[in-house]
């Protein structure tokens, strides 16, 4: 496990725990100076006329499709920057540039769907990666995937949950630190499962998948996972 000082722009928000939960650092930008730094970066964007936007997120698109990203990947962080700022100018509805065609419209924002798997998936299904709002709700993921996906999700809540654990709870075992360190160890185990196992399953039915390839809250890094 390796923790580290800067995070990419497709990081989550805190690795102090128990940290407090921000998957995409757009549009709910904090004053803290990596975010800041990321706000920066957006502003090549800014400088893109709609078309040149629309059109650079459409050849994107394509070099996205059919296979798994990870949250951390660089491209997938200059793609949120930019969707960020073409969501603010509604780039999608304006229907400058055609999205490759195996994208489906997202009901959320109707920019072509670019889904996020988190931990969270039971309660926010596949996260838009547009708008953050939910992009596919967990009860309408084909069968197929449901039922692997909810059992992962249910195996790593309680992992999770150790870092949150309050007063009460930490002084119920020996070594809170111990325990963190093992719960840190089990969500690189799960989130290297996710990442071999259940991601391929989720490109039969999607043109691309994106998932969250680390826990900031128990300090488990994305070069942590090793696929």
């Amino acid at each position: 496990m390796t923790v580290h000082n800067q995070r990419s722009p497709a990081s989550t928000a805190s690795t102090n725990r128990p940290g407090k939960r921000n998957l995409l650092p757009m549009a709910d930008a904090s004053d803290s100076p990596i975010e800041r730094l990321w706000t920066e970066y957006s502003l090549v964007f800014r400088d893109f006329d709609d078309l040149t936007l629309a059109r650079w997120m459409a050849q994107t698109l394509g070099q996205l499709q059919n296979r798994p990203w990870r949250l951390s990947h660089p491209l997938l962080g200059t793609y949120r920057l930019a969707a960020q700022v073409a969501h603010d100018r509604q780039i999608w509805l304006k229907r400058l540039a055609n999205a490759p065609p195996a994208y489906p419209e997202a009901p959320c924002c109707r920019a072509p769907l670019l889904p996020l798997l988190s931990r969270d998936v039971l309660e926010s299904g596949l996260v838009c990666q547009h708008c953050t709002g939910t992009g596919v709700a967990f009860e309408d993921l084909p069968a197929e995937i449901q039922s692997p996906i909810k059992a992962w999700a249910e195996e790593y809540a309680p992992v999770h949950a150790v870092a949150h654990w309050d007063d009460r709870q930490r002084k119920a075992v020996a070594d809170y630190d111990r325990a963190f360190e093992n719960a840190a160890k089990e969500a690189e185990r799960l989130l290297t499962t996710v990442g071999r196992e259940l991601l391929p399953k989720f490109l039969d039915h999607f043109p691309v998948i994106v998932w969250e390839d680390q826990d900031e809250c128990l300090e488990v890094r994305p070069e942590d996972i090793v696929l």
